[in-house]
């Protein structure tokens, strides 16, 4: 509530609820039954939802603002196009109302649902309410009322709700449905088959519901997969409810997805990323990285020892032939170093020839150590692992010296471990070889982490020590620059220049 020292009138924006009469609340009653002043809006046609949704509250002595929008979905010539019509209209509304309100009489602006969500009544709340005592009256929202109709929760324990506009562009809607629990997707009409592709190309169409006009006289529900577009009317919605308890998709197939779940928490994680981890049965990783995703009800976690990627790849692939829906995890891009090759090379054989199998990228730690410094892998660059658990050291170090010698920024992952603790002096010796002791090196250690710690020093300077498994290095070349800027200098960055000088 606005309370102001006036002797003007009252603007009240009074919520009408989802369309029963019998939903509104006793408080919108009674403002509307002692108001002045009755306002609401319509289309040009003059038929008013809100002032039909009153009607028996009105009296015969009450003075009807009726606010006629210039423009709702057709085309128009103003100068200001869409945009301009409405915003014009807006202050037309809002001045007649401040005739009314300058007068000492209380306005009451009838809204849907509720005044302060996608409704029309916040247009005149942000013009009069500074100049005028105000309260607003909560009302049911049409999202309240779609799940009590579908009589499905909507959210449960630590789910997330999103609410869409239909409006929106459909891979917008696309990328926020994959990522999201439960939804409810507002303003469909026209925009439904956006709304509809967007459901189907995040998987979740299976899971989709369909209501219309909520409570109201010719209310529909169902599946939105059987709603045919041309029927669908702006007072409508689609709902994915609550996926507690809620039954597998019917797919008949069990698949494998390797999701890159980028370098540390939720942050890093994309989209698409966060959909399949919320729509997998069963979640199949290194300990470390299967604790980085949140439990939900229902779905089994199968941990494992970093050592053992084949025969992980292995158990997830023989719980899809069981026709389960398995996300395998992997730190950064499961591409780089991780588990989709593992889980690539083990389906490549019989019997798991035909299981399906999706590979997921997600932020790689040279990527995120890299945008910590600056940018050091402005120009080219390669990507080595210094672990010689899988190949030869002699291999590494031909490698180190070829990307040394073509002067390319070089990502080294995997430096070191309890049991491999020279590699990173060895690569340093090697590397000095062909670049400057004052060449940068980046040295960052679990970047987006709680114990995240990026440092910039010199290779000449480079302490083996000082580097564990946990950390990437980003060594420049001959090119790279480095610079102190900021408030006195604190900063130091990093960054190799587009443009390579002709020789």
């Amino acid at each position: 509530m606005n309370e102001q020292p006036s002797t003007t009138g009252r603007l009240y924006g009074v919520g009408l609820g989802p369309g029963d009469p019998s939903l509104m609340t006793v408080r919108a009653v009674e403002v509307i039954t002692a108001a002045d002043v009755v306002a609401y809006h319509s289309a040009r046609h003059g038929r008013s939802i809100a002032r039909t949704i009153a009607e028996r509250h009105l009296r015969p002595d009450h003075i009807e603002e009726q606010l006629v929008y210039p423009v709702t979905t057709e085309t128009t010539d103003h100068p200001g196009g869409y945009r301009g019509a409405m915003e014009e209209f807006y202050e037309e509304a809002a001045a007649r109302l401040a005739v009314h309100l300058d007068a000492g009489r209380t306005v009451a602006v009838l809204a849907e649902g509720d005044p302060l969500f996608y409704s029309s009544y916040m247009h005149m709340h942000k013009r009069l309410a500074d100049r005028y005592p105000t309260e607003v009256i909560p009302g049911v929202t049409s999202v309240s009322a779609a799940a009590a109709r579908l009589g499905e929760p909507l959210v449960e324990g630590e789910e997330v709700l999103t609410i869409l506009p239909g409006t929106l562009p459909e891979e917008e809607l696309t990328a926020r449905l994959a990522s999201t629990d439960s939804a409810v997707v507002m303003k469909l009409g026209r925009t439904f088959p956006a709304v509809r592709g967007a459901l189907e190309s995040a998987g979740r169409l299976a899971d989709a519901r369909y209501v219309e006009r909520a409570t109201m006289p010719g209310e529909r529900t169902g599946l939105l997969a059987d709603v045919d577009p041309a029927s669908v009317p702006y007072f409508s919605v689609a709902v994915l409810p609550s996926r507690v308890d809620a039954a597998p998709a019917a797919s008949g197939r069990g698949e494998v997805v390797v999701v890159g779940l980028g370098p540390a928490g939720p942050l890093w994680l994309t989209p698409q990323a966060r959909g399949e981890l919320a729509a997998a049965e069963d979640i199949v990783g290194y300990s470390t990285y299967v604790d980085r995703v949140p439990v939900r009800p229902g779905q089994r976690r199968h941990p494992s020892d970093n050592k053992v990627e084949s025969e992980r790849a292995e158990f997830a692939l023989d719980l899809a032939r069981q026709g389960r829906r398995v996300a395998v995890v992997s730190s950064g891009d499961p591409g780089v170093f991780a588990m989709a090759t593992a889980v690539l090379e083990v389906a490549s054989e019989d019997p798991y020839r035909e299981v399906p199998v999706r590979v997921l990228p997600g932020m790689t730690a040279a990527h995120a150590a890299a945008s910590r410094a600056g940018a050091p892998l402005g120009h080219d660059y390669a990507v080595v692992s210094l672990s010689d658990r899988l190949k030869p050291w002699e291999v590494i170090a031909e490698r180190l010296r070829s990307a040394a010698a073509a002067d390319l920024v070089l990502a080294l992952y995997n430096p070191g471990s309890r049991s491999r603790v020279w590699q990173v002096g060895k690569a340093r010796d090697l590397l000095l070889e062909h670049r400057p002791a004052n060449t940068p090196v980046v040295l960052g250690r679990d970047v987006g982490g709680p114990e995240e710690n990026v440092r910039i020093v010199r290779l000449g300077e480079l302490v083996p020590e000082q580097v564990d498994m946990r950390t990437i290095l980003i060594v420049g070349s001959t090119q790279t620059r480095t610079v102190r800027r900021g408030p006195g200098g604190g900063e130091e960055i990093v960054w190799t220049p587009r443009r390579y000088p002709e020789r």
